[in-house]
């Protein structure tokens, strides 16, 4: 009921916004763990619509992005990197409607982004919605990046040392059924605080991360030097996912340039 409360408001809004969701949108598939969906406390700004910023929704509609993004945990999702990274896209880019398809799973490691392998503590199948609904996306605009935070739940011994082969695998995956061969991909770095030194496995995982740029065309990386925590040495605070969305969005203004 909440949810249906929630959905009716934001259609309301759009309207007296006296704006319906464009067909010529610049899209971007957001995709990987929790980091990627948020779990920032959610403050007015956050809930302040742009214009020219949708999201779709958890009904495969367009509305307003407002956070919370996702909703693959709705009782602990909240602020992401995703809705700043779309306000500084549409800041420098005044004539672009952009769309943000919210596909991130919270805990799933990499071998869960895979077709048909359901991940059990969201009760969906990470791979399999996330094409689906960027397929949708897709009838309204061009897909124009795929944004990934992950790895933190790869950063074990056995897992670690087959990250780096399994994200190219999985980046190419994208790019070949979203028939979007040179689509950027732009990866995030996992938190870096000071209270929760990494593990050899975890610094395994970052290499792959970092390395990118080297090895996987039209691919960025982005550091989280600085950023702080929301109290747990794993989540992001609001403040930090804000500015690590601006981050993503410099980095790929970079590959524009290029």
């Amino acid at each position: 009921m909440m949810r249906w409360i929630a959905f009716f408001l934001t259609v309301n809004v759009a309207m007296l916004l006296g704006a319906e969701p464009p067909t010529n949108l610049h899209l971007f598939l957001l995709v990987g763990q929790s980091n990627m969906a948020g779990r920032g406390t959610v403050e007015a700004q956050d809930k302040e619509p742009h214009p020219r910023v949708w999201t779709l929704n958890a009904e495969d509609q367009w509305v307003p992005a407002v956070d919370p993004l996702h909703n693959d945990k709705p009782k602990v999702v909240g602020v992401g990197l995703g809705r700043s990274f779309a306000l500084a896209l549409a800041e420098k880019h005044p004539d672009w409607q952009i769309g943000l398809i919210p596909c991130a799973h919270g805990g799933s490691p990499i071998d869960a982004w895979q077709p048909g392998v359901a991940y059990e503590p969201t009760k969906g199948h990470p791979w399999d919605d996330a094409i689906r609904r960027a397929r949708i996306a897709m009838k309204s605009g061009q897909l124009a990046g795929i944004l990934w935070h992950q790895g933190e739940s790869d950063s074990k011994e056995g897992l670690a040392e087959t990250y780096a082969e399994k994200l190219h695998a999985l980046i190419s995956q994208f790019r070949k059924t979203l028939n979007a061969p040179e689509v950027p991909f732009i990866a995030g770095q996992m938190g870096q605080f000071s209270e929760k030194p990494w593990s050899g496995a975890k610094k395994v995982v970052d290499q792959a991360h970092r390395q990118l740029p080297e090895q996987v065309p039209n691919s960025a990386f982005v550091a989280s030097d600085g950023l702080a925590h929301r109290g747990d040495a794993v989540h992001f605070d609001s403040a930090s996912y804000r500015e690590l969305g601006r981050r993503y969005a410099a980095a790929f203004e970079a590959m524009q340039k290029r």
